[in-house]
Protein backbone atom coordinates (compact mmCIF):
# COMPACT_ATOMS: atom_id res chain seq x y z
CA UNK A 1 0.00 0.00 0.00
CA UNK A 2 1.27 3.46 -0.96
CA UNK A 3 2.26 5.77 1.99
CA UNK A 4 4.63 8.86 2.32
CA UNK A 5 4.83 12.51 1.94
CA UNK A 6 5.71 13.39 -1.65
CA UNK A 7 9.30 14.63 -0.97
CA UNK A 8 11.57 17.30 -3.30
CA UNK A 9 14.47 16.19 -5.89
CA UNK A 10 16.39 18.68 -3.83
CA UNK A 11 19.84 17.36 -4.12
CA UNK A 12 21.20 17.50 -0.89
CA UNK A 13 24.58 18.82 0.16
CA UNK A 14 25.91 18.12 2.90
CA UNK A 15 28.79 20.43 4.27
CA UNK A 16 30.47 18.23 6.68
CA UNK A 17 29.75 15.80 9.33
CA UNK A 18 27.16 17.77 11.90
CA UNK A 19 27.52 15.67 15.49
CA UNK A 20 24.47 16.06 17.53
CA UNK A 21 24.22 14.73 21.13
CA UNK A 22 21.53 13.93 23.10
CA UNK A 23 21.60 13.05 26.78
CA UNK A 24 18.84 10.80 27.24
CA UNK A 25 17.24 12.04 30.19
CA UNK A 26 15.05 14.42 31.10
CA UNK A 27 15.02 13.72 34.85
CA UNK A 28 17.77 14.70 37.31
CA UNK A 29 21.35 15.39 36.77
CA UNK A 30 22.24 11.89 39.08
CA UNK A 31 19.80 9.79 36.77
CA UNK A 32 21.06 11.58 33.73
CA UNK A 33 24.60 10.52 34.82
CA UNK A 34 23.43 6.91 34.65
CA UNK A 35 22.09 6.81 31.09
CA UNK A 36 23.48 6.40 27.30
CA UNK A 37 24.61 9.08 25.25
CA UNK A 38 23.29 8.92 21.74
CA UNK A 39 24.94 11.00 19.29
CA UNK A 40 23.54 11.85 15.31
CA UNK A 41 26.47 12.03 12.26
CA UNK A 42 24.95 13.41 9.38
CA UNK A 43 26.67 11.85 6.68
CA UNK A 44 26.69 11.66 2.35
CA UNK A 45 24.54 9.46 0.68
CA UNK A 46 24.99 10.54 -2.87
CA UNK A 47 21.94 10.75 -3.83
CA UNK A 48 18.70 13.70 -3.59
CA UNK A 49 16.14 11.00 -3.66
CA UNK A 50 14.19 9.59 -1.00
CA UNK A 51 15.72 6.98 1.21
CA UNK A 52 13.13 4.52 2.98
CA UNK A 53 14.81 1.49 3.88
CA UNK A 54 18.58 0.58 6.03
CA UNK A 55 19.84 -2.61 6.52
CA UNK A 56 22.89 -2.32 8.91
CA UNK A 57 25.51 -5.30 8.91
CA UNK A 58 27.71 -4.51 11.37
CA UNK A 59 29.81 -1.27 12.59
CA UNK A 60 31.28 -0.83 9.10
CA UNK A 61 28.73 -2.16 6.44
CA UNK A 62 25.01 -0.76 5.95
CA UNK A 63 22.87 -0.75 2.48
CA UNK A 64 20.17 1.68 2.21
CA UNK A 65 17.40 1.97 -0.63
CA UNK A 66 14.64 4.38 -1.92
CA UNK A 67 12.89 5.45 -4.69
CA UNK A 68 13.82 5.84 -8.27
CA UNK A 69 15.83 2.45 -8.02
CA UNK A 70 18.16 4.12 -5.74
CA UNK A 71 20.50 1.53 -3.75
CA UNK A 72 23.36 2.85 -2.32
CA UNK A 73 26.15 1.20 -0.41
CA UNK A 74 28.92 1.75 2.92
CA UNK A 75 31.99 -0.40 3.94
CA UNK A 76 33.58 2.51 6.32
CA UNK A 77 30.51 3.07 8.91
CA UNK A 78 29.16 5.84 6.54
CA UNK A 79 32.63 7.73 5.67
CA UNK A 80 31.60 6.85 2.42
CA UNK A 81 28.40 5.54 -0.03
CA UNK A 82 28.20 4.45 -3.16
CA UNK A 83 25.37 4.02 -5.38
CA UNK A 84 24.56 0.57 -8.19
CA UNK A 85 21.98 0.31 -10.78
CA UNK A 86 19.87 -1.89 -10.92
CA UNK A 87 19.43 -2.99 -14.72
CA UNK A 88 15.65 -1.51 -15.69
CA UNK A 89 14.52 -0.79 -12.24
CA UNK A 90 15.34 2.97 -12.32
CA UNK A 91 11.73 3.90 -11.90
CA UNK A 92 11.40 1.14 -8.77
CA UNK A 93 10.52 2.10 -5.44
CA UNK A 94 12.67 -0.18 -3.43
CA UNK A 95 11.09 0.01 0.10
CA UNK A 96 12.65 -2.61 1.51
CA UNK A 97 16.41 -3.68 1.86
CA UNK A 98 17.93 -6.97 4.02
CA UNK A 99 21.61 -7.34 3.68
CA UNK A 100 23.67 -9.99 4.88
CA UNK A 101 27.52 -8.98 4.72
CA UNK A 102 29.19 -6.50 1.98
CA UNK A 103 28.52 -8.65 -0.89
CA UNK A 104 25.01 -10.32 -0.23
CA UNK A 105 21.94 -8.60 -0.11
CA UNK A 106 18.22 -8.54 -1.68
CA UNK A 107 16.09 -5.62 -2.53
CA UNK A 108 11.96 -5.68 -2.55
CA UNK A 109 9.98 -2.86 -4.80
CA UNK A 110 6.76 -1.79 -3.91
CA UNK A 111 4.03 -1.24 -6.42
CA UNK A 112 0.44 -2.69 -7.84
CA UNK A 113 1.10 -5.80 -9.96
CA UNK A 114 4.66 -6.24 -11.40
CA UNK A 115 5.94 -3.37 -10.26
CA UNK A 116 6.48 -5.49 -6.87
CA UNK A 117 9.60 -7.81 -7.29
CA UNK A 118 12.45 -9.04 -5.28
CA UNK A 119 16.36 -8.62 -6.57
CA UNK A 120 18.91 -9.85 -5.02
CA UNK A 121 23.15 -9.02 -5.30
CA UNK A 122 25.86 -11.55 -3.96
CA UNK A 123 28.49 -9.68 -5.63
CA UNK A 124 28.36 -6.22 -3.54
CA UNK A 125 26.21 -4.70 -5.85
CA UNK A 126 27.60 -5.29 -9.56
CA UNK A 127 24.96 -7.19 -10.31
CA UNK A 128 21.24 -7.91 -9.62
CA UNK A 129 19.28 -11.26 -10.12
CA UNK A 130 15.85 -10.87 -10.29
CA UNK A 131 13.97 -13.21 -8.10
CA UNK A 132 10.34 -12.92 -8.06
CA UNK A 133 7.58 -10.53 -9.78
CA UNK A 134 4.26 -10.23 -8.47
CA UNK A 135 1.70 -11.64 -11.07
CA UNK A 136 -1.34 -10.53 -9.08
CA UNK A 137 -2.50 -7.16 -10.24
CA UNK A 138 -4.09 -5.95 -7.15
CA UNK A 139 -1.32 -7.34 -5.10
CA UNK A 140 1.03 -5.04 -3.48
CA UNK A 141 3.91 -5.80 -1.50
CA UNK A 142 5.29 -3.96 1.69
CA UNK A 143 7.80 -5.67 3.39
CA UNK A 144 10.19 -8.57 3.59
CA UNK A 145 12.37 -10.10 6.59
CA UNK A 146 14.64 -13.01 6.77
CA UNK A 147 15.48 -15.80 9.52
CA UNK A 148 19.11 -15.91 7.10
CA UNK A 149 20.36 -15.33 4.22
CA UNK A 150 18.42 -18.56 2.50
CA UNK A 151 15.32 -18.01 4.57
CA UNK A 152 12.60 -15.23 4.65
CA UNK A 153 9.25 -14.24 3.75
CA UNK A 154 7.54 -11.27 1.99
CA UNK A 155 3.83 -10.31 2.29
CA UNK A 156 1.38 -8.48 -0.02
CA UNK A 157 -1.64 -6.37 0.82
CA UNK A 158 -4.75 -8.54 0.95
CA UNK A 159 -6.56 -9.91 -2.44
CA UNK A 160 -10.02 -11.09 -2.28
CA UNK A 161 -9.74 -11.22 1.44
CA UNK A 162 -6.76 -13.00 1.61
CA UNK A 163 -3.14 -12.06 2.57
CA UNK A 164 -0.67 -13.31 0.03
CA UNK A 165 2.49 -13.89 1.96
CA UNK A 166 5.64 -15.92 -0.33
CA UNK A 167 8.45 -17.65 1.48
CA UNK A 168 12.13 -18.35 0.15
CA UNK A 169 14.30 -21.40 1.66
CA UNK A 170 16.72 -21.79 -0.62
CA UNK A 171 17.79 -17.61 -0.84
CA UNK A 172 16.88 -18.08 -5.12
CA UNK A 173 13.07 -19.11 -5.42
CA UNK A 174 10.01 -17.95 -3.80
CA UNK A 175 6.69 -19.90 -3.62
CA UNK A 176 3.13 -18.77 -2.02
CA UNK A 177 2.42 -20.04 1.47
CA UNK A 178 -1.33 -21.80 0.89
CA UNK A 179 -3.49 -18.96 1.87
CA UNK A 180 -5.85 -21.50 3.74
CA UNK A 181 -3.02 -21.20 7.14
CA UNK A 182 -2.96 -17.89 6.85
CA UNK A 183 -6.27 -15.90 8.54
CA UNK A 184 -8.74 -14.20 6.57
CA UNK A 185 -7.99 -10.35 5.79
CA UNK A 186 -10.40 -7.80 7.25
CA UNK A 187 -12.38 -5.78 4.64
CA UNK A 188 -9.52 -3.14 2.72
CA UNK A 189 -7.02 -4.73 5.29
CA UNK A 190 -3.54 -4.36 4.35
CA UNK A 191 -0.18 -2.93 5.64
CA UNK A 192 2.17 0.62 4.55
CA UNK A 193 5.10 -0.08 2.46
CA UNK A 194 6.76 2.81 4.69
CA UNK A 195 10.12 1.38 5.98
CA UNK A 196 10.38 -2.02 4.98
CA UNK A 197 9.79 -2.51 9.07
CA UNK A 198 6.25 -4.04 9.01
CA UNK A 199 7.61 -7.46 9.00
CA UNK A 200 10.41 -8.93 10.87
CA UNK A 201 11.70 -11.92 12.30
CA UNK A 202 12.74 -13.12 15.19
CA UNK A 203 15.08 -16.30 16.30
CA UNK A 204 15.14 -19.23 14.17
CA UNK A 205 11.10 -19.56 13.19
CA UNK A 206 9.35 -16.42 14.77
CA UNK A 207 7.98 -13.69 12.20
CA UNK A 208 5.29 -11.12 13.01
CA UNK A 209 3.90 -8.54 10.77
CA UNK A 210 1.18 -5.57 11.23
CA UNK A 211 -1.97 -4.39 9.19
CA UNK A 212 -4.39 -1.56 9.06
CA UNK A 213 -6.18 0.15 6.36
CA UNK A 214 -9.34 -1.41 8.18
CA UNK A 215 -11.52 -0.97 11.25
CA UNK A 216 -8.33 -2.61 13.21
CA UNK A 217 -5.01 -2.87 13.40
CA UNK A 218 -4.25 -5.79 13.80
CA UNK A 219 -0.41 -8.28 14.45
CA UNK A 220 0.01 -11.32 12.53
CA UNK A 221 1.93 -14.11 13.79
CA UNK A 222 4.16 -17.19 12.76
CA UNK A 223 6.17 -19.15 15.12
CA UNK A 224 6.84 -22.45 12.38
CA UNK A 225 8.32 -20.19 9.65
CA UNK A 226 4.79 -19.47 7.92
CA UNK A 227 3.51 -22.70 7.50
CA UNK A 228 0.81 -21.59 10.46
CA UNK A 229 -0.18 -18.14 11.61
CA UNK A 230 -2.46 -16.49 14.07
CA UNK A 231 -3.67 -13.05 14.61
CA UNK A 232 -4.32 -10.29 17.57
CA UNK A 233 -5.97 -7.05 17.14
CA UNK A 234 -4.38 -4.16 18.78
CA UNK A 235 -5.56 -0.60 20.18
CA UNK A 236 -3.36 1.11 17.27
CA UNK A 237 -5.97 3.48 15.50
CA UNK A 238 -6.69 2.14 11.92
CA UNK A 239 -8.60 3.04 9.21
CA UNK A 240 -8.00 4.15 5.05
CA UNK A 241 -4.91 5.47 5.88
CA UNK A 242 -4.19 4.14 9.06
CA UNK A 243 -2.82 1.16 10.88
CA UNK A 244 0.78 -0.07 11.95
CA UNK A 245 3.66 0.98 9.63
CA UNK A 246 6.54 -1.31 11.81
CA UNK A 247 7.39 -3.32 14.50
CA UNK A 248 10.31 -4.09 16.72
CA UNK A 249 10.56 -6.59 19.41
CA UNK A 250 13.38 -6.89 22.16
CA UNK A 251 13.18 -10.77 22.22
CA UNK A 252 10.50 -13.26 21.62
CA UNK A 253 7.71 -11.93 23.73
CA UNK A 254 8.73 -8.23 24.44
CA UNK A 255 7.54 -5.80 21.20
CA UNK A 256 6.37 -2.64 20.22
CA UNK A 257 4.01 -1.85 17.32
CA UNK A 258 3.87 1.66 15.60
CA UNK A 259 2.19 3.40 13.08
CA UNK A 260 -1.35 5.55 13.38
CA UNK A 261 -2.13 8.22 10.51
CA UNK A 262 0.66 7.33 8.17
CA UNK A 263 -0.14 10.16 6.01
CA UNK A 264 -1.83 13.74 5.75
CA UNK A 265 -2.02 14.15 9.87
CA UNK A 266 -0.11 16.69 12.10
CA UNK A 267 -1.45 15.72 14.86
CA UNK A 268 -1.23 12.72 17.94
CA UNK A 269 -3.00 9.87 17.65
CA UNK A 270 -2.74 6.53 19.53
CA UNK A 271 -0.46 5.30 17.41
CA UNK A 272 2.20 2.69 19.40
CA UNK A 273 1.09 -0.62 21.46
CA UNK A 274 3.22 -3.11 23.50
CA UNK A 275 3.46 -7.08 23.87
CA UNK A 276 5.04 -8.82 26.54
CA UNK A 277 3.31 -12.25 25.53
CA UNK A 278 5.14 -12.60 21.87
CA UNK A 279 2.07 -10.48 20.20
CA UNK A 280 -0.71 -12.76 21.63
CA UNK A 281 -2.18 -9.38 23.33
CA UNK A 282 -1.45 -5.70 23.04
CA UNK A 283 -1.89 -2.17 25.69
CA UNK A 284 -1.26 1.25 24.24
CA UNK A 285 1.69 2.88 24.95
CA UNK A 286 2.88 6.50 24.66
CA UNK A 287 1.99 9.01 22.13
CA UNK A 288 5.32 9.97 20.70
CA UNK A 289 6.44 13.56 20.74
CA UNK A 290 6.16 14.08 16.91
CA UNK A 291 3.09 13.83 14.91
CA UNK A 292 1.91 12.04 12.40
CA UNK A 293 2.86 8.15 12.47
CA UNK A 294 5.33 6.25 13.39
CA UNK A 295 7.10 4.84 9.95
CA UNK A 296 10.16 2.78 11.55
CA UNK A 297 11.19 1.50 14.98
CA UNK A 298 14.37 0.07 16.06
CA UNK A 299 15.99 -1.43 19.25
CA UNK A 300 19.56 -0.26 20.39
CA UNK A 301 21.33 -0.33 23.37
CA UNK A 302 22.10 -3.44 26.04
CA UNK A 303 19.74 -4.84 28.39
CA UNK A 304 20.84 -2.08 31.01
CA UNK A 305 20.73 0.67 28.28
CA UNK A 306 17.98 -0.51 26.37
CA UNK A 307 16.50 2.16 24.18
CA UNK A 308 13.77 1.92 21.56
CA UNK A 309 13.58 4.77 18.74
CA UNK A 310 10.97 6.04 16.45
CA UNK A 311 11.29 7.75 13.17
CA UNK A 312 8.58 9.40 10.96
CA UNK A 313 7.98 12.47 8.54
CA UNK A 314 7.68 14.01 12.16
CA UNK A 315 11.00 13.62 13.34
CA UNK A 316 13.03 11.05 15.76
CA UNK A 317 11.74 10.34 19.00
CA UNK A 318 13.41 7.76 21.41
CA UNK A 319 11.93 5.75 23.99
CA UNK A 320 14.02 4.20 27.66
CA UNK A 321 11.06 1.96 28.86
CA UNK A 322 9.60 0.47 25.47
CA UNK A 323 7.72 2.89 24.33
CA UNK A 324 6.01 4.20 27.75
CA UNK A 325 7.03 7.76 27.34
CA UNK A 326 8.84 9.07 24.35
CA UNK A 327 11.55 12.29 24.30
CA UNK A 328 12.11 14.42 21.15
CA UNK A 329 15.72 13.30 19.72
CA UNK A 330 15.08 15.25 15.96
CA UNK A 331 12.62 17.19 14.05
CA UNK A 332 13.89 16.41 10.63
CA UNK A 333 11.74 14.03 8.71
CA UNK A 334 13.32 10.16 8.28
CA UNK A 335 11.37 7.42 7.00
CA UNK A 336 13.46 4.33 8.19
CA UNK A 337 16.05 3.72 11.39
CA UNK A 338 17.82 0.30 11.28
CA UNK A 339 20.94 -0.91 14.19
CA UNK A 340 23.79 -3.67 13.08
CA UNK A 341 24.70 -3.87 16.96
CA UNK A 342 23.60 -2.47 19.83
CA UNK A 343 25.49 0.82 19.58
CA UNK A 344 24.98 1.54 15.82
CA UNK A 345 22.72 1.85 13.20
CA UNK A 346 21.25 4.20 10.73
CA UNK A 347 18.07 6.49 9.74
CA UNK A 348 17.26 7.82 6.20
CA UNK A 349 14.97 9.56 4.72
CA UNK A 350 13.98 12.03 2.21
CA UNK A 351 16.24 13.97 -0.17
CA UNK A 352 18.78 11.12 0.39
CA UNK A 353 19.16 11.95 4.13
CA UNK A 354 21.12 9.78 6.08
CA UNK A 355 22.42 9.92 9.56
CA UNK A 356 24.57 7.53 11.69
CA UNK A 357 23.23 6.79 15.44
CA UNK A 358 25.68 5.52 18.20
CA UNK A 359 24.96 4.55 21.27
CA UNK A 360 27.91 5.31 23.67
CA UNK A 361 26.96 3.70 27.70
CA UNK A 362 27.36 6.58 30.36
CA UNK A 363 29.84 4.25 31.77
CA UNK A 364 32.45 4.40 28.98
CA UNK A 365 32.30 8.24 28.97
Amino acid sequence: MYTGISAGHRRAAWLGTVVAVATLACVSRNVSEMLPVLSLTTQTSGTSSRLQAISAVDDEVAWASGLDGTVVRTTDGGDTWLSYAVTGADSLQFRDVDAFDVNTAYLLSAGAGELSRIYKTIDQGQNWSLQFTNAEPDGFFDCMAFWDRESGLAFSDAVNGEFIIIRTTDGETWQRIPPERVPDALPGEGSFAASGTCLVTHGDSTAWFGTGASGTARVFRTTDRGNTWSVTSTPIISGDMAGIGSLAFVDARRGTAAGGYMTGSDTHSDNVASTVDGGLSWILAGRPVFTGGVYGLAVAGTENDRILIAVGPGGMDYSLNEGMAWYSLDTLAYWSVGFASPNTGWAVGPEGRIVRLDVTPRREQ
